[in-house]
């Protein structure tokens, strides 16, 4: 049960739980000076996107059987990708490339 729980927590059903979460507590979408927590640790208390890093991708690792850790590479992948095409659009913002 506990597999089945996290594998909830992953994916794009995932992403858009924590952004429908977090907009409802008055959460900010992420720390404009450093949006993806490398050089400061996560607080998904005041940035929605901090929780990909303080919980999401760590429960891949976390699952107990062989099937939730397949189904749990693939989800994951989901939101390294979208945390990936995020940066892109937020360096463009910036003026990063």
């Amino acid at each position: 049960m506990q597999d089945a729980d996290r594998l909830d927590a992953l994916g794009a059903i995932g992403i858009a739980r924590v952004f429908l979460t977090g907009g409802a507590l008055g959460r900010a979408l992420y720390n404009p000076v450093d949006p993806f927590c490398r050089s400061r640790e996560p607080d998904d208390q005041k940035w929605n996107l901090d929780h990909f890093f303080r919980k999401l991708l760590r429960l891949e690792s976390e699952m107990h059987t062989r099937t939730a850790r397949k189904l749990a590479a693939r989800k994951a992948d989901v939101l390294r990708r979208y945390l990936s095409d995020l940066q892109e659009e937020i360096g463009e913002v910036m003026g990063e490339e």
